[in-house]
């Protein structure tokens, strides 16, 4: 277990800039001659690494503040962006003066990852609040030691605001940036978290699986039943068609001077009617039938094999 005592203090900034906290912190240590490493610029969090964070968040202990953990990803090869692609929680223990990381059971939960994604490394850690203070910073200071952490890479600092059920997910990342004049290399030295952008990224196939899960936050009993294939490709065309209508209102508004005209928007119609492939209305139904007809034939024989298999397993102990 690793422990970090010894707190020195912490200075808040005025409320007029929002969420700006200054604290000290121990600055890791350089190495001369060291290349020098750019600073991210942007963010990326996949949406599987998000939902294993509030994963860990609901399994936490009673009474239990907040959680911390490992992210864990890729770089760009100029270090400007990084994607963090997956997370693990790890044991803490926290009080107004000190707190205590599991250091072994980060270090074998990276081992084992690294198996499963070897080309996954550690970006930093996330804490499910988004509240910055000295303790705060020596987790930071952790994360950016050689061996253990990042360096020489910036430690990136995520934070998930999980306090409400009812309000949006309010996700921020962080670095920590030095401040003042060190004296020496060896004694703490004054630090900043620097906000970073960020966004959430996610798949066609995660998108309609996010889809689905927020249809239950309707239900009484916070369950939704899986629709098959035809029933999905109804609702996609639906929805398809929806957009088209809405499109095509506000282009009708446009010409007749209901509303005024967008160029961004305009262009971006623009191109993607390009995108279309010129074809007939008369091929291009022949084309959509004859892709029906193959997802048919799909979902027959999956039935078909569904089905031999069931007959076989009540056949077997008969046997």
């Amino acid at each position: 277990m690793w422990t970090l005592r010894d707190l020195d203090f912490r200075v808040s900034c005025d409320r007029t800039m929002a969420d700006s906290i200054l604290h000290l912190a121990r600055q890791a240590a350089t190495i001369p001659g060291a290349p020098t490493i750019s600073s991210p610029s942007n963010v990326v969090i996949q949406a599987q690494a998000l939902f294993q964070i509030l994963d860990h968040a609901l399994r936490r202990k009673a009474g239990q503040q907040r959680v911390i953990g490992t992210l864990l990803g890729v770089r760009s090869d100029d270090g400007t962006e990084v994607e963090i692609r997956s997370a693990y929680g790890v044991p803490h223990d926290e009080t107004e003066d000190q707190v205590i990381v599991g250091m072994e059971h980060n270090k074998s939960m990276y081992q084992l990852h690294r198996k499963a994604s070897p080309k996954d490394v550690i970006l930093g850690w996330y804490a499910t609040s988004n509240e910055l203070n000295n303790l705060s910073g020596l987790v930071q200071d952790f994360y950016s030691q050689q061996g253990s952490g990042t360096y020489p890479y910036p430690a990136v600092h995520l934070t998930v605001e999980t306090t409400s059920a009812t309000a949006d997910i309010d996700v921020r990342t962080y670095i920590s940036s030095p401040v003042g004049v060190m004296a020496d290399k060896t004694t703490a030295g004054n630090c900043i978290f620097v906000p970073v952008p960020n966004e959430v990224r996610y798949s066609e196939v995660e998108k309609s699986a996010l889809s689905i899960i927020s249809q239950a936050k309707d239900s009484e009993n916070r369950s939704v039943s899986l629709v098959n294939d035809m029933k999905t490709l109804e609702d996609s065309i639906v929805e398809v068609i929806d957009m088209l209508q809405r499109v095509s209102a506000y282009v009708n508004d446009v010409i007749t001077g209901d509303k005024p005209g967008n160029t961004a928007i305009g262009k971006y119609l623009l191109n993607s009617v390009s995108l279309v492939p010129s074809l007939s209305a008369d091929t291009l139904e022949k084309l959509f039938n004859s892709h029906l007809q193959d997802v048919l034939m799909v979902v027959y024989l999956a039935n078909t094999v569904k089905t031999q298999l069931q007959l076989s397993s009540r056949l077997t102990p008969l046997v």
